[in-house]
C-alpha cells in the first residue's frame, strides 16, 4: 500500500530583510513559486492549501484570497491564525489532511511588507499606532500602557526574581544567534556581538534591552508537504513530518498561569514522544526567538535543561556554533529576519539543515531537527520535529 506519511518535499524564501519591491501579496507569491520550483512538483498536482495573513487588515493576503491569487484548487484548506506559531500548528494540521486522505500535496505561505509598509506610511521606517476601540480582555491592559515588548519584560523579570537569572544570561543567546547571522549574507544584522554590547543597548522594556528584541523585516515563506510515495519522484530526499503538536495555555499576558513556564512544556514532550525521540536526539533546534526570554522559557520547557536552569545551560554555549544544540542557525529574529511571524522559517531552517543545504552554518550529520514557534504573548506554542529517515 503506497505510504501516505507526511513528508516536506519543497521549501522557498521569499526576498528578505528589506524588499521595497514587494508587498505581502508578491512575498507569498515569491516563496511559493521557488519552493514549487524547489521540490519540481506540478502546481497543479497541489490540492491543499494552507496560509496566515501577514499584510494587516485589508491585504487580501488571508487564506481564501491567496488560494485565489496563486491559482491553488483546493480540497483542504486551512486558515488558522494563532500569531507567530501559526505554521507549525499548520503542519500539524496539513500532516494529519495527507495522513487521512483529505488531500495528498499542500502548500504553506507567508508573506509580510512589515518594514516596507511602516516605512511607506511615516517615510522614516519608524511605527504608526492608530487609535482603535478596545474590547474584551485587552481592556484589562491596554488602559495601562502595556507594550508588546512589556508583555516579554514580564515573564523575564519573574524568571530573574525565582532563578536568579541574570540580564548578561539572556544576553548569551542574542550574542550566539548573532553568530550564525554573521554567516548568512542576507542576514539583517551581522556584526558580531558581545554580551556587553546587549546589556549597554538601550533598555526598551526592563529588563529587556534593545538587543534582547528582535528585529523588524520584510519576508515570507513557503513549504510543499506531500505524502512520501510522491516525493519519492521529487528533486530532494523527503524530510520526513515524526511529530507534531500546538497547545495555548492562555492568550492576553494578563491570563498567563505562570510567568516562568510556557505551553513548550505540553507541546514539546508531546511532538517528541510521536517522533519517538528524546532532547538528546535533537540535532539542532530553531526556536522562536522574539525575545531572548522566549528561547530562554522554551529551552526549559522542551526539556533541554531543568526549569530555572536556562540562564546556566546558555552560558555554557551550548546554543552556539559547535556547541551541543545549535540554534537559530539563520541568525535567527533576533537578528537575521521577523517579519511579524516567523514560525515559518523555524521550518525551513530545520529542513536545510536536515538537507545539508546550510553552508557554513550547516550542523555536522544533522538527523533530527526541532521547531517551536510561539504565538501571542508566550501563549500559542506549536512544536515540529522533521527527520532525516523514516519512522520506523
Amino acid at each position: 500500500m503506497p505510504s501516505r506519511h507526511p513528508v516536506i518535499c519543497g521549501i522557498g524564501l521569499s526576498d528578505y530583510p528589506v524588499a521595497p519591491h514587494l508587498n505581502s501579496v508578491q512575498h507569498h507569491a515569491l516563496a511559493a513559486r521557488r519552493a514549487i520550483a524547489d521540490c519540481g512538483i506540478a502546481k497543479s498536482a497541489i490540492d491543499g492549501y494552507v496560509s496566515t495573513s501577514g499584510g494587516g487588515p485589508g491585504a487580501g493576503d488571508d487564506a481564501v484570497s491567496m488560494a485565489e491569487y496563486l491559482g491553488v484548487n483546493h480540497r483542504y484548506i486551512d486558515g488558522t491564525m494563532v500569531g507567530g506559531s501559526s505554521f507549525e500548528f499548520h503542519v500539524q494540521h496539513a500532516a494529519a489532511a495527507i495522513k487521512e486522505g483529505l488531500c495528498d500535496t499542500v502548500l504553506v505561505t507567508y508573506g509580510s511588507d512589515q518594514l516596507t509598509r511602516m516605512g511607506r506610511v511615516l517615510g522614516t521606517g519608524g511605527f504608526q499606532r492608530d487609535a482603535q476601540p478596545v474590547a474584551g480582555a485587552m481592556q484589562m491592559a491596554t488602559p495601562y500602557g502595556l507594550p508588546l515588548v512589556g508583555a516579554y519584560a514580564l515573564a523575564a523579570r519573574r524568571h530573574m526574581h525565582e532563578f536568579g537569572t541574570t540580564s548578561e544570561q539572556l544576553a548569551e543567546i542574542a550574542v550566539g544567534v548573532r553568530e550564525f547571522a554573521g554567516l548568512n549574507p542576507d542576514a539583517r544584522y551581522s556584526d558580531p556581538i558581545t554580551v556587553g554590547d546587549v546589556v549597554n543597548s538601550r533598555m526598551i522594556a526592563d529588563p529587556l534591552h534593545k538587543l534582547d528584541c528582535c528585529v523588524i523585516t520584510d519576508g515570507g515563506g513557503a513549504l510543499v508537504l506531500t505524502t512520501e510515495e510522491i516525493a519519492r519522484d521529487l528533486r530532494h530526499a523527503p524530510i520526513y513530518v515524526l511529530g507534531a503538536a500546538g497547545t495555548q495555555t492562555h492568550w492576553n499576558i494578563h491570563q498567563m498561569p505562570d510567568f516562568t513556564e510556557m505551553g513548550a512544556a505540553v507541546c514539546g514532550p508531546e511532538a517528541m514522544g510521536q517522533a519517538g525521540v528524546t532532547p538528546g536526539d535533537i540535532d539542532t533546534a530553531q526556536l522562536y526567538d522574539s525575545f531572548t526570554i522566549t528561547v530562554l522559557l522554551m529551552l526549559e520547557g522542551l526539556g533541554f535543561c531543568g526549569k530555572g536552569e536556562g540562564g546556566a545551560y546558555v552560558t555554557e554555549g551550548h546554543l552556539r556554533r559547535g556547541g551541543s544544540m545549535p540554534t537559530n542557525t539563520d541568525g535567527g529574529g533576533l537578528s537575521s529576519n521577523h517579519p511579524g511571524m516567523r514560525g515559518i522559517f523555524l521550518l525551513i531552517e530545520a529542513v536545510r539543515q536536515i538537507r545539508g543545504d546550510a553552508g557554513e552554518a550547516q550542523v555536522p550529520d544533522a538527523e533530527v531537527a526541532l521547531a517551536c514557534g510561539s504565538g501571542g504573548w508566550l501563549s500559542a506554542i506549536g512544536t515540529v520535529i522533521l527527520g532525516k529517515d523514516r519512522p520506523s
